[in-house]
């Protein structure tokens, strides 16, 4: 044989196989696509969160199983790096969390349910220092109830109302906020800093009589930021506080600071707003509110704006107390309230502010964000300014309204807010957010002609914190 050609054999049979080796290593190499090397898990007290911590992108579908009640993950070419027992499922509908290999290169995730659950999944491309995910929610099944007005008048138990302050902790669960430089041995994180925070406000409020807090998040985890501004909306807030911790690139920056909604974001939202069918018949400015069921298109517009219009002129109002405050027990980056599009700031009927309560970046205000004293005096001085708005703005029905207008002297104890406010009303009503001069007129019986004629108002423009004399009916 030539040997030539018998060389040219064991160069191809060579070169076959090292192919082959290559096209067999490729081939692992696409059976994994990502790595699981982890899954976390928070519990809210109406959800639980998973998180699976990926290295790299994936494609899965999600399905749920009943009797017994399980949902099924299946995330395609994915291994599992990483063990389910160290996950802390009492307390959430998830008694098991199992898994196996499907065509030999799909992961199927399966966890079993105490009870059916609605489910939600999606996926998070790598971003910054995060890498990508995958997350489910598992949201409790639960009967929704609104409170109406009827609700909450049978609820005071002959008593007059609380001025509700909604207090948001920012950030929680898998989102941690910004990152402080090291204190001792630990990273102080701003969802845990500005949690101690609001807990620490909640407490000081409920002591307050008169004023009762509602904590949006009360442990660590994610609540999205529009879920936060309704949560506040449905418990009828009279303010909206979300707590947060600043942090910049450069770290000699430093100082707390107070954000209201910019005029564009309030423009934009009473856009968005109008444009959810299921806001149509939403209830804008709380008790003595209007009803949008019944109004014509434009209409809508137009009462929905004016909402905005005046929550945004009250966020300002209280941020300024607030701001005025706080200066008292940290230096303030800027002298006045500032203005920007958060999206947690975004509530056409409740006044709403976000607090910068120092710049944790910052290694002195990271360290006196860590203390306990300095958060006990920074949740102080935001109430004092809460306190200070209030006192000036006192929400019509309140029990802050009615110590104002010196019905001491004329009652020993409150009693049904809807007596309380016609006694109050035989002298003045002072206007809060949503007010209107329809809506008053009928609260207390009266015509409209009679209140503006009585009070000399010439056109229909009301402002909050303004007294009106009622006149008898």
């Amino acid at each position: 044989m030539n040997t030539t050609l018998l060389g040219l054999k064991k160069i191809n049979k060579s070169t076959l196989i090292i192919a082959l080796l290559l096209i067999s290593s490729l081939n692992s190499l696409a059976a994994w696509a990502a790595n699981i090397d982890g899954l976390r898990l928070w519990r809210a007290p109406d959800n639980t969160r998973l998180v699976f911590d990926l290295s790299g992108s994936v494609q899965h579908k999600i399905f749920t199983l009943a009797n017994p009640d399980r949902i099924v993950i299946d995330i395609k070419s994915a291994k599992l790096n990483t063990k389910f027992s160290d996950l802390k499922i009492t307390d959430t509908p998830i008694t098991k969390v199992r898994s196996a290999t499907r065509n030999s290169t799909d992961l199927r995730v399966v966890l079993d349910l105490k009870t059916s659950v609605q489910v939600k999944s999606f996926s998070l491309k790598k971003h910054g220092n995060k890498r990508d995910r995958l997350v489910v929610d598992l949201f409790d099944q639960k009967q929704s109830s609104t409170k109406t007005v009827e609700k909450i008048t049978q609820q005071s138990n002959d008593k007059l109302r609380d001025i509700i302050i909604a207090i948001d902790a920012g950030h929680g669960g898998e989102d941690p906020g910004a990152i402080g430089p090291k204190i001792g041995k630990h990273e102080p994180l701003e969802k845990d800093v500005v949690l101690a925070i609001s807990k620490k406000l909640a407490a000081m409020v409920n002591a307050e009589k008169g004023y009762r807090a509602i904590l949006v998040r009360t442990g660590d985890y994610y609540i999205p930021l529009r879920k936060r501004r309704d949560i506040a909306r449905k418990e009828r807030a009279d303010l909206f506080i979300s707590i947060h911790a600043d942090a910049f690139k450069d770290r000699r920056a430093k100082g707390a600071s107070i954000f209201a909604l910019s005029r564009r974001g309030a423009t934009s939202e009473t856009a968005r707003f109008l444009a959810q069918k299921e806001n149509e018949a939403d209830l804008i400015g709380g008790v003595g509110s209007v009803s949008l069921d019944d109004k014509d298109e434009m209409l809508r517009g137009v009462l929905v704006d004016l909402s905005m219009t005046a929550t945004l002129n009250s966020s300002l109002d209280a941020g300024a107390k607030i701001l005025k405050s706080i200066d008292s027990v940290a230096k303030l980056h800027k002298q006045q309230v500032e203005q920007a599009s958060f999206a947690v700031l975004k509530s056409p009927d409740v006044p709403s502010i976000l607090v910068e309560t120092g710049f944790i970046s910052n290694h002195d205000e990271a360290k006196k964000l860590s203390s306990s004293y300095y958060q006990t005096n920074m949740a102080k001085s935001v109430f004092s300014g809460a306190k200070q708005y209030f006192n000036q703005y006192p929400p019509a029905g309140s029990y802050i309204a009615w110590e104002k207008s010196g019905s001491k002297s004329i009652a020993k104890a409150p009693i049904n807010k809807t007596s309380t406010r016609k006694s109050i009303a035989e002298r003045e009503h002072i206007i809060s957010h949503g007010d209107t001069l329809s809506a008053i007129a009928q609260r207390y019986q009266v015509s409209v002609n009679q209140i503006k004629t009585t009070n000399r108002i010439s056109g229909s423009v009301i402002r909050i914190g303004q007294k009106l004399t009622i006149p008898a009916s």
